[in-house]
């Protein structure tokens, strides 16, 4: 991979972008390439778990406008699906995602980090939408995310704007949230991580699906998703292992089963 990075180890994938001469930009070979990789650890059930990253300290500072600048209307569009197309991907993958930021978080690369589970952060993070200064919108579900984790009004000032948040300001509003020290960052959210792949998977990959689908349905409706998706950890090998451990004191041995 000419882009990206992927290493495995006890059940946790690490991607990391690796273009650090150009802040880690959002090119047409990265998207397809973190594509190709979602896809086939989507397949892997050894796959417990993905931290998304990058690297020379910073995160992505958006689509690679080298690339971009002398696009068509139509391949404008096509470049725009194939990015909603992964971030889809990245926010339906059936395992945790964690996405953990240095630095520049801008454009694209907010947009990638918003359609992970949740986003953290060291305290050189920065975060922006900047397109409009370049005459464009955020094409990849980044007018849409951004709102539903922020707030209307917030994301249209991040978005008109185009302002610098800092790492503090962004743990403020929500969209990031826990903040680390830079040395610390990648270590810490290794671990938690571990932890929370360390529990029942079907119970977890579950829970991620309801919390989803139901944010976007009524009440009503998504609570009977809830009380049938609780129904069926009922059938898993898994439910009866993690309560009989917890009745015996002991360390229960999920088997995803």
């Amino acid at each position: 991979m000419e882009s990206i990075s992927f290493t495995l180890q006890d059940g946790l994938a690490h991607i990391q972008l690796q273009r650090p001469d150009r802040l880690n930009a959002v090119s047409l070979t990265m998207l397809s390439e973190l594509q190709e990789l979602f896809e086939r650890l989507g397949k892997e059930q050894a796959v417990t778990g993905v931290l998304l990253a990058g690297s020379g300290g910073n995160f992505s500072a958006g689509a690679d406008l080298n690339e971009i600048r002398h696009f068509t209307p139509l391949e404008a569009i096509a470049f725009a699906e194939q990015g909603q197309k992964l971030c889809s991907m990245i926010e339906g993958f059936p395992r945790p995602v964690l996405v953990a930021v240095s630095g520049y978080a801008l454009g694209a690369g907010l947009e990638l980090a918003l359609s992970c589970d949740y986003i953290l952060a060291d305290t050189t993070a920065q975060f922006a939408f900047r397109e409009l200064s370049y005459g464009v919108l955020p094409a990849f579900g980044g007018t849409q995310r951004l709102p539903r984790l922020v707030g209307k009004a917030k994301a249209k000032e991040m978005i008109f704007t185009g302002q610098l948040l800092g790492a503090e300001e962004a743990l403020r509003i929500g969209l990031i949230n826990q903040l680390f020290a830079p040395e610390e960052m990648l270590v810490k959210v290794k671990g938690q991580l571990q932890q929370i792949c360390s529990y029942g998977l079907l119970s977890l990959q579950l829970g991620k699906e309801v919390i989803d689908t139901g944010y976007e349905i009524n009440l009503a409706a998504a609570c009977k998703m809830e009380r049938d998706a609780f129904a069926v950890c009922f059938s898993t090998d898994d439910q009866k292992e993690g309560m009989d451990a917890f009745m015996e004191k002991r360390q229960p041995r999920f088997t995803g089963k």
